[in-house]
């Protein structure tokens, strides 16, 4: 029996289940439905989760493979009293939702990208988010969410919050 970090909380996982795909164990297993399954070979970027900092297909990793690490989903990504993040603000006032199956990875390599560039150009916005598609927006909207989600952050002095090392389920 492995642990898994997942949104700051500590989950035993069962031998059984270090075979399933991430993706399957976080719908299946947890109910973290916000994951989604689009392709289920790692092209499309809407099962993106965020592993160690980076943005990774769910679809593709092993639970075995992220035994003790921290991941971060969407269910995480926003406040501890409910209010959005400001990259969740963002894509909303920039219109960068449309459909919304797209949207959890987006905001998830999103958050990849301003955790360590509050500044990005628009190509590096881009070439973050090169690897998710979206067949609603046509990207200019989630670009500009983007950005204005940087402004937001820089504005703020926004900080993400870190896994709680009490915190177990």
């Amino acid at each position: 029996m492995g642990e898994i970090i997942i949104n700051r909380r500590r989950y035993q996982v069962a031998k059984a289940d270090e075979e399933m795909s991430l993706l399957r164990y976080l719908r299946a297993r947890l109910g973290l439905t916000g994951t989604k399954n689009g392709c289920e070979e790692g092209v499309c970027g809407a099962c993106t989760v965020i592993v160690d900092g980076a943005p990774r297909r769910s679809c593709r990793l092993k639970v075995e493979a992220v035994l003790g690490r921290e991941i971060l989903t969407i269910e995480g990504v926003e406040a501890e009293d409910g209010r959005l993040h400001p990259i969740q603000e963002a894509f909303v006032e920039a219109g960068a939702i449309q459909c919304g199956f797209c949207t959890p990875g987006m905001i998830l390599t999103s958050y990849a990208l301003l955790s360590k560039n509050l500044n990005p150009t628009r190509e590096a916005i881009r070439k973050a988010l090169s690897g998710n598609l979206c067949r609603c927006t046509g990207y200019q909207q989630i670009v500009d969410a983007v950005e204005l989600a940087a402004r937001k952050m820089r504005d703020t002095g926004f900080v993400a919050r870190t896994l709680s090392k009490g915190d177990t389920v």
